[in-house]
C-alpha cells in the first residue's frame, strides 16, 4: 500500500526537494496534500503533475485563482478549513518558513504517523507543544536539517554522560575569507550568494552572518537531551561533516554526506534503507573529498552573532524573541533599507529593551503567548529601526 504524504510548503526548497524524490519512486509514496503560499505558477505545474486532494494556498489572491482553476481538488486558503477529523497520513515534511508554519505542525503532528521536520521555527518557538502532542499521538519526530539529522544518527541510543562534546559544522558562508574591513560594503547580492548550498534568500543571509547556526544550537537544545555547554559551533567550509561527536570513551565520530538535501530527506523518508545513487544522475566521488576535510574555529569579529550565546539567549522565551527579530531585519536588509552589520546591532539593542525581560521569562507558552512574544520582538525591532 502506498504512504500516504503531505508537504507544507511544497514550492520552497525543502518541498521541491521532497517531491523531486519521491518522484522516484511513485508506487511507494502517494500524495495527498500540499500547501504554498503565493507562487501561482509552481502551485499550477504541482496540481497537474501530483494530482493531490487538497491543497493550501496562503496568498488569498492566488487562492482564488487556483480554486477557480482547478474544480478537482480541494483548494482551502487556510488549514483550520481542513477536514482534520477525516485526515491521517503517514508522513509530513513540514518545511513552511517561519513563525506561519508552528500551527500547521501542530495540527498535522496529531494525524501524522511520521513528522520530517525541516520548521526551525517550530522547534525554537514551539517544541514543548510539540512534544507533548507527539506523545500523546505516538508520532514519530525526524529532524532533516542535515547537522540535526546528523546528530541524531550520530547519538542514537547515548546518554547525556558519555557523550564528551557535540560539534555543528558551519561553511562560514560567502565572507570566510572576506577581510573584515571590507563588511561594511556587503551588498544583499553578496549575501544570498552561498558557496556550497542553494538556498532561499533568507536562510542564505543567516548563513552569511551565523545566525543560522545559533537557531541550530537551539533547535538542538530542544531536539537532544544533552547538556548545553556540550554543544559547540566548528567552521568546516567544504560542508561535508554535518555534525562531530566526541564520546568520554575517546572516540569521536562525524556524519559524512555531499553537500545536497537529498540525502539527508531521501534517509528520513526511507528510514536509511536506500541506494542513494538511484537520486543522482552524477557519480558520488566520496573518497576524493574525504581526503582533505580542514575544521577551523569560528571568527567572532566577523561573525559577532555567535557571542548572543553568552547571554543565554537559549533561555524561556528568549529565543522567540531571538527568531522574530532577526526574521525582521533579514526582511529589512534584504528590501535594503538597513545595511549588513546593523543586523547584529540591531538585535542587541532588542535584548537590552526595558520590557525584554518582561517577555523573555515564559517557560513553556501556550500558542497565543507565543504570537503575542513574537509580535512584541517584530515590533519593537522596527521601531528601533525607525529611530536610529
Amino acid at each position: 500500500m502506498k504512504k500516504k504524504i503531505a508537504i507544507l510548503g511544497s514550492t520552497g526548497s525543502i518541498g521541491k526537494t521532497s517531491l523531486n524524490i519521491i518522484d522516484k519512486d511513485k508506487k511507494r509514496f502517494k500524495i495527498i496534500l500540499l500547501s504554498a503560499n503565493s507562487n501561482y505558477n509552481l502551485i499550477n505545474k504541482q496540481i497537474k503533475k501530483y494530482h493531490p486532494k487538497y491543497f493550501i494556498v496562503n496568498d488569498f489572491n492566488v487562492f482564488k485563482k487556483v480554486k477557480r482553476k482547478f474544480k478537482k481538488i480541494k483548494v482551502y486558503n487556510k488549514f483550520s478549513d481542513l477536514p482534520f477529523k477525516k485526515l491521517k497520513f503517514d508522513m509530513t515534511i513540514s518545511s513552511i518558513v517561519g513563525i506561519a508554519g508552528l500551527e500547521p505542525t501542530l495540527k498535522f503532528t496529531k494525524i501524522s504517523k511520521k513528522i520530517l521536520l525541516a520548521n526551525k521555527e517550530a522547534i525554537i518557538c514551539g517544541w514543548h507543544l510539540i512534544k507533548k502532542i507527539s506523545r500523546k499521538s505516538k508520532t514519530k519526530i525526524v529532524p532533516i536539517d542535515s547537522e540535526h539529522f546528523s546528530i541524531n544518527e550520530l547519538t542514537n541510543s547515548h546518554k547525556d554522560d558519555e557523550i564528551e562534546k557535540i560539534y555543528i559544522t558551519a561553511s562560514g558562508g560567502p565572507f570566510l575569507r572576506k577581510p573584515f574591513s571590507k563588511f561594511k560594503k556587503i551588498s544583499v547580492k553578496d549575501a544570498i550568494s552561498h558557496p556550497n548550498w542553494t538556498m532561499g534568500k533568507k536562510i542564505s543571509v543567516d548563513s552569511s552572518t551565523m545566525m543560522n547556526k545559533i537557531l541550530e544550537l537551539l533547535e538542538a537544545f530542544n531536539l537532544f537531551p544533552y547538556k548545553k555547554n556540550k554543544y559547540e559551533i566548528v567552521i568546516h567550509p567544504q560542508s561535508l561533516v554535518h555534525a562531530i561527536v566526541f564520546f568520554k570513551n575517546g572516540q569521536g565520530k562525524f556524519l559524512y554526506h555531499q553537500s545536497d538535501m537529498r540525502i539527508p530527506i531521501a534517509n528520513a523518508l526511507y528510514e536509511n534503507k536506500i541506494n542513494i545513487k538511484k537520486l543522482f544522475s552524477k557519480k558520488l566521488n566520496n573518497f576524493n573529498n574525504i581526503r582533505d576535510l580542514k575544521f577551523e574555529p569560528v571568527d567572532k569579529k566577523k561573525f559577532p552573532i555567535v557571542t548572543l550565546l553568552s547571554k543565554k539567549i537559549y533561555e524561556n522565551s528568549a529565543p522567540i524573541i531571538l527568531n522574530a527579530s532577526n526574521e525582521v531585519l533579514v526582511n529589512e536588509f534584504l528590501k535594503k533599507k538597513i545595511s549588513y552589520n546593523s543586523i547584529y546591532q540591531s538585535l542587541i539593542r532588542v535584548f537590552k529593551h526595558k520590557d525584554f525581560k518582561k517577555y523573555a521569562i515564559k517557560r513553556s507558552p501556550n500558542i497565543d503567548q507565543i504570537y503575542k512574544i513574537d509580535n512584541w520582538a517584530r515590533r519593537t525591532t522596527l521601531m528601533n529601526i525607525k529611530k536610529k
